[in-house]
């Protein structure tokens, strides 16, 4: 009976050791290391500065078992894979919502242990959408991009003056221009440097107008269909020119100048030829059509299409060299919209701010 006993007893240890033996042994499939938390030191991080993106290395030791990392200046977490994780290095990146300037790094590892290393991110700012290319003295221009929160200056391309700075948050920026110079760009200038904005801004009151808060220099009412002047949406001031496209009638509608001394004549000087279109309720391929164009005026002119998004205003600069505006080298007189259709019913569209450039 003892032996017996003593037999059970003797299974029973070697199963409890064969169970610690499996798993001491039982691999890690969730693809991270498996490190032990302890002691945390980062020597350095390379580079010690960089921009949104941007993959940094830190080096160092105990940091197989990083558990976080934040970019200190409004807590901006970093997302980073563990499986790259060792014991002397980590890889990351520079989070794009990171905000600029000098500011710690700081990781924690899963005992809790935190270290913090000094490092600049280098944010320089951007626009990606404003609110209007088009300005007058006074006109509020918004600007909506990232890293705005610190400018400090806006500059204007090809002028000594400078925009006002109105108001101003990380991803928003509020200006006004000043009215003294015909068209630029802006020069943004933060604490990580300056930018120069893609956008480029015209002076209304320095251009030729057609049409703008109503119809301007001799023109009227040029349409084969209904239109007229409208206090209903604008996109500058608080009126736009309201066209009726008739189904099925590819009608020519916008502008003409009647007056035997009247119109825009051929200058080298414009550059461009601008408008706002605000859709209809489907998307449709419009074309410019001009009576100095090749083709002249009408809807047979094909040579312009402009893609209208529905229910949006759409800004349009065009080159006047492309787009041959002035090919007979005339006086401009007519200048129109048509599209083939509409074909699913009426449409109202609104123009705004049609201008020559120089």
């Amino acid at each position: 009976m003892k032996k017996i006993e003593f037999l059970t007893l003797k299974l029973i240890g070697y199963f409890a050791i064969m169970a610690l033996t499996i798993t001491a042994c039982k691999k890690d499939l969730s693809g991270s290391p498996d490190f032990e938390p302890g002691s945390l030191l980062v020597n350095r991080i390379e580079p010690d500065s960089a921009t949104g993106g941007s993959v940094l290395i830190a080096k160092g030791s105990g940091l197989g078992s990083i558990a976080s990392i934040i970019f200190e200046k409004d807590s901006v977490p970093v997302r980073f894979n563990p499986v790259f994780n060792n014991e002397d290095a980590i890889v990351f990146r520079v989070p794009d919502t990171a905000s600029g300037g000098q500011q710690n790094i700081v990781f924690t590892n899963s005992a809790g242990n935190i270290v913090k290393v000094p490092f600049r991110v280098l944010a320089l700012p951007s626009v990606v959408s404003v609110s209007n290319y088009n300005f007058v003295a006074g006109t509020q221009i918004t600007l909506v991009g990232n890293n705005l929160g610190d400018v400090t200056s806006v500059a204007l391309t090809g002028s000594t003056e400078a925009a006002t700075i109105i108001s101003k948050s990380k991803k928003v920026l509020v200006i006004t221009i000043p009215s003294s110079i015909n068209r630029a760009t802006l020069i943004l200038t933060n604490s990580s440097g300056s930018a120069t904005t893609k956008q480029e801004f015209i002076n209304l009151d320095r251009t030729f107008q057609i049409f703008t808060e109503n119809y301007m220099n001799g023109f009227t009412n040029g349409s084969w269909g209904p239109a007229a002047v409208s206090g209903l949406v604008a996109k500058s001031g608080t009126s736009s020119f309201m066209a009726t496209f008739n189904k099925g009638s590819w009608s020519v509608d916008g502008f003409a100048n009647a007056n035997a001394s009247g119109g825009a004549a051929f200058s080298p000087d414009y550059k461009f030829v601008s408008f706002w279109i605000k859709g209809g309720t489907i998307d449709y391929t419009f074309y410019l059509t001009a009576d100095q164009k090749t083709a002249g005026y009408g809807n047979s002119d094909t040579s312009t299409p402009l893609s209208v998004p529905a229910n949006v205003w759409t800004y349009f600069k065009l080159p006047i060299s492309d787009v041959g505006l002035f090919a007979k080298g005339g006086v401009l007189k007519k200048l129109g919209f048509y599209t083939k259709g509409p074909d699913a019913g009426n449409e109202t569209l609104y123009f705004d701010d049609v201008i020559l450039i120089k």
